[in-house]
């Protein structure tokens, strides 16, 4: 199973609306639209999980497809690295 990295989602974008979008390449085990933890707004990105073989054609296939007037960012997702260093405090970085 591969977790994607998918941006430049439309903010108005819904679960169901990326699950059957995705799933047209492949099974989709799950999605995960990202919210700001402070206003619950969406971010514009999100995560998809597919088995391997769908993952692929999905990346293919979506990167740069439009969506709502947005051209899809996918790839696969990478690792963050660590954890947060440092004390607490406003962040913005990878960490």
């Amino acid at each position: 199973m591969k977790k994607l990295y998918v941006g430049n989602l439309p903010f108005q974008a819904t679960d169901d609306e990326v699950q059957q979008l995705f799933g047209q390449h492949g099974e989709v085990h799950s999605v995960a639209l990202i919210n700001d933890r402070e206003t619950g707004r969406p971010r514009g990105f999100g995560f998809v999980e597919m088995d391997d073989e769908g993952a692929t054609k999905a990346m293919q296939a979506l990167d740069g497809y439009e969506m709502s007037g947005r051209a899809l960012r996918v790839n696969e997702a990478q690792e963050r690295r660590g954890g947060p260093r440092g004390g607490g405090g406003g962040g913005g970085g990878r960490y």
